[in-house]
C-alpha cells in the first residue's frame, strides 16, 4: 500500500484513508492510482465485507491538485491522466458497501466521489465545494447525473454551477450526508456504522448493492462520457487558463473580460 493511502483492517471493515496531508489530500496521479487499486483489492478480498474511507488532517480532500492540472492544461505533462479515470471505473464497479467519513474541507473529486457512496458521515467542520465553474471547465465522476438523484434538481444545479461553499448542515438537510456528528466523534461512528453491516453476510451486501445500482449504471456511464467530453473541450481554454493562473498567482479569477460566450 502506498504512504499516500493507509490502509487498516478491522472485524471485516477495510478502513482506508488518504493522507497527503500537507496537499490537503489532494488527488495526484499517483493518489489516484493507489485508491482505486486499493478498491479494486478490497473488492475481491473475500474477507472485506466494507470499506470505510476517510482522510487525514483538517481536509478530506482539496480535489485535483491544482499544480498537476495546469501542466496538464499547458501540455507540459506527460499525458498520463488515467488515474482519474481508473478511480471512477473502481468506484462504479465497485460492489460491497462504502462508507465515507468527511473529516473536514472536500473540493471537487473530493465531493463527487461521494455520490457512489452508500453512506456519508461528515464532521461539522466539514464543508463541500465543486468548482467547475470557478476553473472554467464541466462537471467529473458523472455528478451530473448522480447529484440530481441524490438531493433533487434544484439542489445539485446550485452546488455545480455557482461553486459555492456548502456546510456540512446543509448537505445533511439536502440528503447529500446521512449523519453529522462532532469532529473527535466522526470516526468512531463512522465505523460503527461499518462494522453494523459487516457483520451482515457479504452476499447479501453485495446483493442489494446490487439491486440499487443496477438501473444507475446506464446513466452514469452516459453522464461520464458527455462530462469526459465537455471537460476536454474546456480544459486549456480561456475560463480554464484564466482560473489556473488566479490560483497560481494567488488572486481572485476574473472572467469578464475573456472573449464572448468563453
Amino acid at each position: 500500500m502506498s504512504d499516500l493511502l493507509l490502509s487498516e483492517d478491522r472485524d471485516r471493515v477495510r478502513t482506508l484513508t488518504l493522507n497527503r496531508p500537507d496537499q490537503l489530500n489532494a488527488f495526484n496521479q499517483a493518489l489516484y492510482v493507489a485508491l482505486a487499486e486499493a478498491l479494486c483489492e478490497a473488492d475481491e478480498d473475500p474477507e472485506v465485507a466494507v470499506v470505510l474511507l476517510t482522510g487525514t488532517g483538517r481536509t478530506f480532500s482539496a480535489g485535483t491538485d491544482l499544480l498537476e492540472m495546469k501542466e496538464t492544461a499547458s501540455g507540459a505533462d506527460d499525458g498520463e491522466s488515467h488515474g482519474f479515470i481508473r478511480l471512477v471505473d473502481a468506484l462504479t464497479a465497485f460492489s460491497k458497501p462504502l462508507v465515507v467519513a468527511v473529516n473536514g474541507l472536500g473540493l471537487g473529486i473530493g465531493v463527487t466521489l461521494l455520490g457512489f457512496a452508500d453512506l456519508v458521515l461528515a464532521s461539522t467542520k466539514a464543508r463541500f465545494k465543486t468548482p467547475f465553474t470557478t476553473l472554467g471547465v464541466a462537471p467529473e465522476a458523472a455528478s451530473s447525473f448522480l447529484f440530481p438523484r441524490l438531493i433533487g434538481r434544484q439542489n445539485a444545479a446550485w452546488m455545480l454551477l455557482s461553486g459555492e461553499w456548502i456546510s456540512a448542515e446543509e448537505a445533511h438537510e439536502m440528503g447529500f450526508v446521512w449523519r453529522v456528528t462532532e469532529p473527535d466523534e466522526l470516526l468512531a461512528t463512522a465505523w460503527g456504522h461499518a462494522a453494523t453491516l459487516a457483520a451482515r453476510p457479504i452476499s447479501s451486501l453485495v446483493a442489494v448493492k446490487e439491486t440499487m445500482t443496477a438501473s444507475l449504471r446506464p446513466g452514469i456511464e452516459a453522464a461520464r462520457e458527455l462530462e469526459n467530453a465537455k471537460f476536454a473541450e474546456l480544459l486549456g481554454g480561456p475560463a480554464n487558463i484564466e482560473a489556473l493562473l488566479a490560483f497560481a498567482e494567488g488572486r481572485e479569477p476574473d472572467f469578464t473580460k475573456l472573449p464572448p460566450g468563453a
